[in-house]
C-alpha cells in the first residue's frame, strides 16, 4: 500500500492551494505553454454533492461542536483501567451508552465520531446507537483509519494505515447511517519531520477524503501535530503551514470538494515540554494565522482537536479564537476534553450515570459557548484544569 501511495508523490508542490502540476516539454511554444496551464479538471464528488455540503454545514452549526467517541477498543479499554474497569464489550457499551444518551447532548453537540464497534451498537434496552444520536438532531460518524504503523525510510515516524478496502467499508458505514468519517494521522516535529513523512501524510489525509465523498461520507481531514517536543510556538508554525500547504495540494489533485470536508487541526502550540507556556491569546494569534495563510474558506468547518490539554485549557483557547468573526466555522472536535470528568464521575457504577451525564453537559456548554466567543473559565474545577498530556501518545 505505501508503494502504490507514493506512485503519486513525485509531483511538485504547489505554491498556493488548488493548483496543478503540469511537465512541460522543452521547446513547446509560449502559447502552448499558456494553454496547457489554462487546463482544469472537474472537482466533484458525485452523485452525493449537495448532501456532503449539506452534511457538513450541519455539523459547523453555530454553537455546536463534535463529540469523539471513536477510541480504539485498546485506548477504551486504558480508560476504563482507569476507574477500575476492565475492558470488556459490556463495559465499553455501558460508557458509551451513558455518552451518547445524555439528555438535550444535541443542544452543543452536532456530530459524534464513533468507533466501527459503536456504530452497530444499541443501548441495553435495544435500541440504536445511531438512532439515539438522531433523535437529538447529531450526526453520527465514524472512523475509518486502520492505525499508525512504522513508515520506512523515515525517521522513526509512522504512516496510516487503511485505504484497501475503504470503498466497500464506507458504503456499508453510509447504510448504517454514518454521514461523515475521520482520518487521523501524525506529524512529529522532534523526528524532523521528513518530507516523506508529511508527503505520505497529505497523500493518504487525500486519497481517503476523494473516497469518503465517492461514498456519501463527509470527511474530516486530521493531520495531527503531536505536542511532544520541547519546541516553540513558531516552529510550530512552521510545519503546521508545512503540512496543510501538502494536505490541500493533494485535496486538490484529488478533485476533493472543499465545500465537503471539514478540517480536524491541532492548535498551534509550544511543544509540552518547552520551558515557556502560551497564553490563549497567543495560541489564538498563531493558529488563526496558519489558518488564514493555508484554508480557502470554502470549507465550512474548523473543528479542533484538544490533544492532551486539560479540558479548561482546551476551552480557552477555542474562546480566544472567537472573538472576531473569521472565514470558517471555528469549533471543536474533543474526545478527552469532553469525557475525563465525565468518566471520573461515572466510575463505572449506575446511580453515578446522571451526574455523570451532567458532567458532559457542562463540557458541552463551555465549548459551545466558546466557538461563540461567550465562553468564561470562572468557576472551572480543578479537575477540568489538570493537563492530559501523554508523551508518545496512541490512539
Amino acid at each position: 500500500m505505501a508503494c502504490a501511495s507514493f506512485a503519486k508523490l513525485n509531483a511538485a508542490s504547489s505554491q498556493w492551494i488548488g493548483q496543478q502540476s503540469f511537465t512541460q516539454r522543452s521547446g513547446s511554444s509560449a502559447s502552448t505553454r499558456l494553454a496547457t496551464r489554462r487546463v482544469s479538471l472537474p472537482i466533484r464528488a458525485g452523485s452525493y454533492t449537495d448532501e456532503l455540503v449539506k452534511t457538513a454545514k450541519t455539523v459547523a452549526s453555530p454553537g455546536h461542536g463534535i463529540l469523539a467517541i471513536d477510541e480504539s477498543n485498546a485506548t477504551c479499554g486504558k480508560r476504563l483501567a482507569s476507574i477500575g474497569l476492565d475492558n470488556t464489550e459490556a463495559n465499553r457499551q455501558a460508557y458509551r451508552q451513558l455518552l451518547l444518551t445524555t439528555p438535550s447532548l444535541g443542544e452543543y453537540i452536532s456530530g459524534a465520531i464513533l468507533f466501527e464497534e459503536t456504530l452497530y451498537q444499541s443501548t441495553t434496552d435495544g435500541k440504536k446507537f445511531v438512532d439515539c444520536l438522531r433523535e437529538e438532531n447529531i450526526v453520527p460518524g465514524i472512523k475509518v483509519d486502520k492505525g499508525l504503523v512504522p513508515l520506512p525510510g523515515s525517521n522513526n515516524e509512522s504512516w496510516c494505515q487503511g485505504l484497501d478496502g475503504l470503498a466497500s467499508r464506507s458504503a456499508e458505514y453510509y447504510k448504517q447511517g454514518a454521514r461523515f468519517a475521520k482520518w487521523r494521522t501524525v506529524v512529529s516535529i522532534p523526528c524532523g519531520p521528513s518530507a516523506l513523512a508529511v508527503k505520505e501524510a497529505a497523500w493518504g489525509l487525500a486519497r481517503y477524503a476523494a473516497i469518503s465523498q465517492d461514498n456519501g461520507l463527509v470527511p474530516i481531514v486530521e493531520p495531527e501535530i503531536l505536542l511532544d517536543g520541547d519546541h516553540p510556538i513558531e516552529r510550530t508554525l512552521e510545519v503546521a503551514e508545512n503540512v496543510w500547504s501538502e494536505v490541500f495540494f493533494y485535496l486538490a489533485q484529488n478533485n476533493v470538494v472543499f465545500e465537503g470536508i471539514l478540517l480536524k487541526p491541532s492548535m498551534v502550540t509550544p511543544g509540552a515540554e518547552h520551558k515557556e507556556k502560551a497564553s490563549p491569546e497567543t495560541i489564538a494569534k498563531y493558529t488563526l494565522t496558519m489558518l488564514k495563510r493555508r484554508v480557502p474558506p470554502a470549507v465550512p468547518g474548523i473543528m479542533f482537536l484538544s490533544g492532551g490539554q486539560s479540558e479548561a485549557e482546551a476551552t480557552l483557547n477555542l474562546n480566544a479564537m472567537n472573538q472576531a468573526p473569521n472565514p470558517w466555522h471555528v469549533s471543536f472536535s474533543y474526545a478527552r476534553a469532553l469525557q475525563n470528568t465525565v468518566l471520573k464521575t461515572w466510575q463505572g457504577r449506575p446511580e453515578n450515570i446522571e451526574a455523570a451525564q451532567k458532567a458532559l453537559l457542562v463540557r458541552a456548554k463551555a465549548n459551545s459557548l466558546a466557538q461563540l466567543g461567550k465562553y468564561s473559565a470562572a468557576g472551572e474545577s480543578d479537575e477540568a484544569k489538570k493537563g492530559m498530556f501523554v508523551k508518545g501518545y496512541t490512539y
